[in-house]
């Protein structure tokens, strides 16, 4: 029997199992991670990423890549009936937005570089509030990070682990890839990571078939620790 498109889930239907699907892939995921996640089945996949974001459930700071907002997790956090009437009223008013408006929201916005000086207070700033992020924000930080470099990854580690926190592939051309393994330590700005740490997390990358070891820490590697890189 052939299958209608009224047979077919909606966007709206699709919308919590796209912000679950970011979730499981760590808090930050490029569009077709959600897509294999969630049911590699329908576009309308696509139609659920940009209403979730429209609404502010997702954001897109760059085309591709989406991030679980605070409003995100909220909804998670409810139970299923009412997460979906959640998603129903952010559905309808974004509807009523754009019907109001009728102007084309774009995806993303380039951000505005600062050039009036070469002040590099940012960078403590930066710093500062990123130590503050639980260890496991800090770790959906860096997951999002290297995922805005092109980086597909999957979260396989969790907080307080000692072993491979993302694998999974970065380009190094157009047509080639290298598997990759990540670590993160959210270690205090003036703390150091030894070589004995990077080499164990070397260990452990290649036992997984790594062929490269990625380390992020708000630390600082010893002088042994970059020797042995």
């Amino acid at each position: 029997m052939p299958i209608s498109r009224s047979d077919l889930p909606s966007y709206l239907d699709l919308m919590l199992p796209t912000l679950r699907a970011v979730v499981a892939l760590g808090g930050s995921a490029q569009g077709k991670e959600i897509t294999t996640q969630v049911l590699d089945e329908i576009d309308r996949i696509d139609w659920a990423r940009s209403y979730a974001k429209l609404g502010g459930a997702l954001e897109s700071p760059r085309r591709g890549l989406y991030i679980l907002t605070p409003l995100g997790k909220e909804i998670l956090n409810l139970e299923a009936t009412a997460a979906l009437e959640r998603l129903r009223v952010l559905d309808r008013a974004v509807k009523a937005a754009r019907a109001q408006n009728r102007q084309t929201v774009p995806e993303s916005e380039d951000p505005v570089e600062d050039e009036a000086g070469e002040d590099t207070a940012w960078r403590d700033v930066l710093l500062n509030r990123l130590h503050r992020l639980s260890p496991e924000g800090f770790e959906e930080f860096v997951m999002y990070l290297l995922r805005s470099f092109g980086l597909e990854l999957t979260r396989v580690g969790g907080t307080g682990d000692q072993g491979i926190d993302g694998i999974g592939t970065a380009p190094i051309s157009p047509v080639l890839t290298s598997r990759v393994a990540v670590q993160v330590k959210r270690h205090d700005p003036t703390s150091s990571i030894s070589r004995e740490v990077v080499a164990l997390f070397q260990r452990d990358a290649a036992a997984a078939g790594a062929e490269r070891a990625v380390l992020v820490t708000l630390g600082r590697f010893s002088e042994p620790a970059v020797a042995s890189r």
